[in-house]
């Protein structure tokens, strides 16, 4: 399709290697990898070389790595997991995505609060760990790169407070935003729940992994045949797991070239947005080792951001507000109002966010459109006079 799409945290399009390795199970491979006969074992195979790939990219053992149907259902299935396993509460940040926010909500946990990047406040965390007369913690939640701001977490002193204060607890962290970006072995180890998705790093859709490291207590949220070593009963979607695995394989290899490159795509645009709309204000961190390459998240004063996506999208440039599964939301991200965004800035919200694919053409095109939609919603020149 025309136009420029700068919207790569919603989803990215597939990779060759990913859209080559699916391939053949469109057709020619097609057995049930649960099964003994030929069939199957050549499907098992494939299954068990796309989970040597994913446990290789995360720094897990290859019996660690459980499919998934997304970074969605690996969330649930961490949380729920843990509580069915273990009992006690849940906590998690409170830029947590949703797909974390609602199981803790649903099991009766609360969220933390955060620092103005978006990252985990301690001096909260220690006081909800502390809490006087409250069920013990047994799951503490915190991504490890925000999806809508950027922002990195270090996992490190989560893990230190939580061995000196509930060292039973179990660390999750959602890495499906970060496994574009991110070298993930060091930087997950101190998590032994980690969810990923294969769409986000040029993967298909509809696949995803949940890491559970050994030794960690967690019950299946889906029960039928057992599969996944009793951690998710349902026949694995081998097509999609060999997919994601070729896909994160070329994210691994590409990475250190693909984060410098974008690095200076992301660079130009936040300085063409800025030159264009002085009063415009960067949400995301500035600094690139406090977030990923690819997201700037911007608030535009005086400007709705349904409008300014609508204007955006006439214009051939697909771009979000915040995360895409609350696109059809009226109220501002529940993100920007953790890290104390007013209210009225924050209705101006747009993230745009590049990819493994974006070009200098992408850039150009945004430079273009966002300034004008801005002025044509705000009915004068930007920075300027009526």
């Amino acid at each position: 399709m025309p136009g420029a799409y700068l919207d790569h945290a919603a989803t990215t399009p597939m990779r060759p290697e990913a859209v080559a390795a699916v391939a053949p199970l469109q057709g020619e491979v097609f057995g049930n990898p649960s099964g003994s006969h030929r069939w199957a074992r050549e499907a098992r195979r494939r299954l068990d070389d796309a989970r040597d790939v994913v446990a290789e990219a995360v720094g897990a053992r290859p019996s660690e790595v459980v499919f998934t149907s997304g970074g969605t259902e690996a969330d649930n299935l961490a949380i729920a997991g843990v509580l069915a396993a273990a009992g006690g509460r849940a906590l998690c940040s409170a830029t947590e995505h949703h797909a974390v926010l609602e199981p803790v909500r649903a099991a009766g946990g609360r969220t933390v609060a955060v620092d103005p990047l978006g990252r985990v406040d301690f001096g909260a965390l220690e006081a909800e760990l502390a809490e006087p007369g409250a069920a013990p913690v047994a799951v503490v939640s915190a991504l490890l790169a925000n999806n809508e701001l950027g922002t990195v977490q270090d996992l490190a002193p989560l893990r230190d407070l939580l061995d000196r204060l509930a060292p039973t607890a179990v660390l999750h962290t959602d890495a499906v935003a970060a496994a574009a970006w991110l070298e993930l072995p060091a930087r997950v180890a101190p998590a032994q729940l980690v969810s990923l998705s294969g769409h986000k790093v040029g993967g298909p859709q509809g696949i995803g992994a949940l890491v559970v490291r050994s030794g960690t207590a967690l019950a299946p949220i889906l029960r039928g045949g057992g599969q996944e070593h009793e951690r998710r009963s349902g026949t694995p979607d081998v097509a999609g797991a060999v997919g994601f695995a070729a896909a994160l394989a070329a994210t691994v290899a590409e990475r250190a070239a693909t984060v410098a490159r974008v690095e200076a795509l992301r660079a130009r645009l936040v300085a063409g947005l800025l030159a264009a709309a002085p009063d415009a204000v960067v949400v995301s961190p500035s600094a690139a080792a406090d977030r990923t390459a690819g997201t700037v998240h911007v608030c535009f004063p005086g400007v709705e951001r349904e409008a300014l996506l609508f204007l955006l999208d006439q214009a051939g440039v697909g771009a979000s507000w915040g995360a895409s599964c609350s696109s059809g939301a009226t109220e501002p991200s529940h993100v920007l109002a953790a890290i104390g965004v007013a209210p009225e800035l924050a209705a101006g919200a747009l993230r745009l966010s590049l990819g493994w694919c974006s070009t200098e053409a992408d850039v150009d095109v945004a430079l273009g459109a966002v300034p004008a939609a801005v002025r044509t919603l705000r009915g004068a020149v930007v920075g300027g006079s009526r």
